[in-house]
C-alpha cells in the first residue's frame, strides 16, 4: 500500500491511533506503510491513508455523515471512487491532512454510512476548517 503524500503530519499517527480494532464486522490487519490502516483480509479490504492531499472546490458530491455520538465529519465521493472499479472511495472534506478511506463495493453493500461512521472519531481528529454546503 502506497502512502499518502502528507503520511508523515503527526496528525496522522493520532487519526491511526484512534481508529476501530474492527470495522463493520472485519479485524484490522497490519500494514506496513506509515499513516495507512487496512479491515479485513488481503484480497479484500476497507483501506484508510491519512494524509491525502486536501481537496478544493470540488463538483463531486459531500456528505455530513454524524455518528450516534455526535460527532459530523464531511466527506466528498470522489469522481473517481463513486463504485468505480468495485469500490467507493471518499476524502474528507475541509480537514489538512485529508483522510481517504476506499471500501469494496462488496463490504459496503449499496451504502458505505455505516463503516464511515465507524472511522468518524479517527477522522475528527484533524480539525475541521470547512464544511460541505
Amino acid at each position: 500500500m502506497v502512502p499518502a503524500p502528507d503520511a508523515a503530519n503527526p496528525v496522522c499517527a493520532s487519526v491511526i491511533l484512534a481508529l476501530p480494532q474492527s470495522l463493520a464486522g472485519l479485524h484490522r490487519i497490519s500494514t506496513t506503510s506509515q499513516g495507512t490502516a487496512a479491515w479485513g483480509d488481503t484480497t479484500t479490504s476497507v483501506v484508510l491513508r491519512c494524509g491525502a492531499t486536501p481537496l478544493g472546490p470540488t463538483t463531486d458530491p459531500c456528505v455530513t455523515i454524524t455518528d450516534a455520538a455526535g460527532t459530523s465529519v464531511d466527506w466528498v465521493v470522489t469522481a473517481n471512487g463513486s463504485r468505480a472499479g468495485g469500490s467507493w472511495a471518499f476524502v474528507t472534506y475541509g480537514r489538512t491532512p485529508s483522510v481517504e478511506l476506499t471500501i469494496p463495493q462488496a463490504l459496503a453493500a449499496e451504502q458505505p454510512d455505516t463503516i464511515l461512521m465507524e472511522v468518524g472519531q479517527a477522522a475528527d481528529v484533524v480539525p475541521p476548517t470547512r464544511a460541505c454546503t
